[in-house]
């Protein structure tokens, strides 16, 4: 498995939402297969084993996923929530989550992909019914749509990563920016 998912948004619901990549352009879906839905389970560390995935649970997954996009939108906005997407994400909340079972080697959490999903879906909720609301931002990369948690101190973070979006902004401008630069003159 290669881990590719990324995790920048510092909450699994939120990381979740952005494997719809690139949404006001190109949208690079990250979900496209079962295994790649098992996968992000995996890499996101919600469960340490997952039964196999189906086409059923990856419809019922970007399902969700989008609920939880629109939903976090709409908190971010602050808009009303949309109904559709309530009725969607609570469904998935109301089912049985994944639970952690203690063994001789520590923590482990064995599930189906619909009590992976169910544990993104309570996720969600606590997210946009706690205290973390007011720090949802967008990412400032106009390519990028991922949505994260602001913590840093003034709330001054611009992007979801620096190792991604930030660097490739940050270089971009210094490269503009050397462009227009006049030349140096000659001493």
């Amino acid at each position: 498995m290669n881990p590719d998912h990324v995790f920048v948004c510092g909450n699994p619901a939120l990381d979740f939402a952005a494997t719809l990549r690139a949404r006001r352009s190109t949208r690079f879906e990250m979900l496209a297969t079962p295994e790649r839905l098992n996968a992000w389970y995996l890499e996101s560390g919600l469960v340490d084993a997952i039964t196999p995935a189906a086409e059923n649970d990856v419809r019922e997954a970007t399902t969700v996923r989008e609920a939880v996009y629109r939903l976090v939108t709409d908190r971010r906005l602050g808009e009303d929530l949309h109904r559709e997407a309530l009725a969607v994400l609570n469904g998935a909340a109301r089912r049985t989550p994944a639970a952690p079972q203690l063994t001789l080697g520590g923590r482990h959490t064995e599930a189906t992909p619909g009590q992976a999903l169910a544990t993104v879906a309570r996720q969600a909720v606590e997210l946009l019914s706690g205290p973390d609301v007011p720090l949802l931002k967008e990412c400032g990369n106009p390519e990028c749509t991922r949505v994260y948690v602001d913590r840093s101190r003034g709330m001054r973070r611009q992007w979801c990563g620096m190792e991604s979006c930030g660097n490739r902004i940050k270089a971009a401008a210094y490269r503009a920016r050397r462009k227009t630069a006049p030349a140096a003159a000659p001493h």
